[in-house]
């Protein structure tokens, strides 16, 4: 397990502004992230954000389905590598060492930003955490989670100054071979992260 840094919350940027500018960044600069930089990120996704153990986004029933994962190539003070998020410590796992944006790219139908960009979190969502409360509906309350989570990752970097853009042309069963996703697992989202030109 690798401890994260603790994520700041004294934002210096208008939550007005901060949506005014966001927009999809599909070219990065040839720089790296911080380790800190991805905590927020995985933070932003899914971090637990009260002492009750709620979380960042909300959740049908505090079902808790999705799961956050970081493919990370140049991130400073990180192994090259696929890593799962663990909010409720906030630490990450290795799953995997070796830079996979390459192979990401090319199940992503070959967007060439996946490889491009210094690093990509994954949301995946294990769907019969919710459904086994609220049945068929859950389906929908899942993907409503997804969304949350998406843009609170975009809104995140924006704050930070960097780009991102969200990803739904992947190959499902491919990408979550890929990542070593659990059983039941699926992946919803690509959300590609780095500094912008």
């Amino acid at each position: 397990m690798i401890q994260l840094p603790r994520p700041g919350h004294e934002g210096q940027t208008a939550v007005e502004k901060v949506i005014e500018s966001r927009r999809s960044v599909r070219a990065y600069r040839d720089d790296t992230l911080d380790v800190s930089d991805v905590s927020g990120l995985l933070w932003a996704a899914q971090g637990v954000s009260s002492p009750e153990g709620l979380r960042t986004v909300p959740s049908a029933g505090s079902t808790y389905p999705l799961e956050a994962y970081l493919v990370a190539g140049r991130v400073s003070g990180l192994e090259a590598g696929i890593y799962h998020y663990h909010p409720e410590v906030h630490n990450i796992s290795l799953i995997k060492t070796g830079d996979f944006r390459w192979e990401l790219c090319q199940l992503a139908m070959g967007q060439s930003w996946v490889e491009e960009a210094p690093a990509s979190l994954v949301i995946a969502a294990q769907y019969e955490r919710t459904t086994a409360v609220y049945g068929e509906r859950g389906i929908r309350y899942v993907h409503m989670e997804a969304g949350h989570a998406a843009q609170n990752v975009c809104l995140q970097a924006e704050a930070a100054g960097y780009g991102t853009v969200v990803i739904g042309a992947f190959r499902d069963v491919q990408v979550a071979e890929l990542l070593g996703l659990k059983k039941g697992e699926v992946p919803l989202y690509i959300i590609t992260a780095g500094l912008k030109y």
